[in-house]
């Protein structure tokens, strides 16, 4: 009996439990409120961008967004590497919902913020990671989406690049824009973000004002305590 049982065990396929990226979260984003997702690896931070990026769709629920939404979700999605910088600006741009006049207009602006003017008719694989951070950024931030989603991407490309990428989004803000950003650095959460939502293991844990949630963050232990609602 007990050779029988351990070859019954041995050949038998355990069912896994299904894996939930999220579980229960739920909030809203107003128009032009700034918004950012911290939280550790595995948190489920870039599967709750792509589900605002209509990407992905969730399991039970749903997800509603107004306006056209521009997406920096990995570094050059959308971007083909035997096209030209040129061809690829029109190319992304066009996957944003703009049209190929529109393109046209905002070309020169584009290529100008990139820094890459030098090697825009070169094919995208010759670039270096930064320069096709730098290209999809620039063509993100000048699409005139009504909300942006950014992440980590800020963290690509040098420090001057950095901070001209992080005035293009402060002048966005400004306008009235909407933001959606991942980032690890809670200075960036911090300087760029109104409200902060921490996720935990694919729980919503905290959200609020940004300054709270980042000093909560900081303070937690490795293992969060799951927030009992009800």
């Amino acid at each position: 009996m007990l050779l029988r049982s351990l070859l019954v065990r041995g050949l038998t396929v355990e069912e896994k439990s299904p894996f939930y990226a999220l579980k229960n979260v739920s909030f809203q984003i107003h128009e032009g409120e700034t918004v950012g997702v911290i939280g550790r690896n595995g948190a489920g931070k870039s599967t709750l961008l792509s589900l605002v990026a209509g990407l992905s769709y969730p399991d039970e629920g749903s997800v509603t967004v107004e306006g056209r939404v521009a997406a920096l979700l990995e570094l050059g999605s959308g971007f083909h590497g035997d096209l030209t910088g040129r061809e690829n600006v029109f190319l992304n741009a066009s996957l944003l919902g703009l049209s190929r006049e529109r393109t046209r207009q905002k070309y020169d602006e584009i290529v100008e913020f990139s820094g890459v003017s030098d090697f825009i008719d070169e094919p995208l694989r010759t670039y270096s990671s930064g320069m096709i951070m730098r290209l999809a950024f620039s063509v993100a931030i000048h699409v005139d989406p009504a909300f942006l989603i950014v992440d980590e991407v800020l963290a690509v490309g040098d420090s001057a690049f950095q901070a001209k990428c992080s005035e293009k989004i402060m002048q966005f803000k400004h306008a009235g824009r909407g933001l959606l950003i991942v980032s690890h650095a809670g200075k960036t959460i911090q300087q760029l973000c109104d409200r902060a939502i921490w996720l935990d293991h694919g729980r919503l844990i905290m959200d609020g004002p940004t300054e709270e949630v980042v000093t909560a963050y900081g303070q937690a232990p490795e293992h969060v305590p799951v927030p009992q609602h009800g």
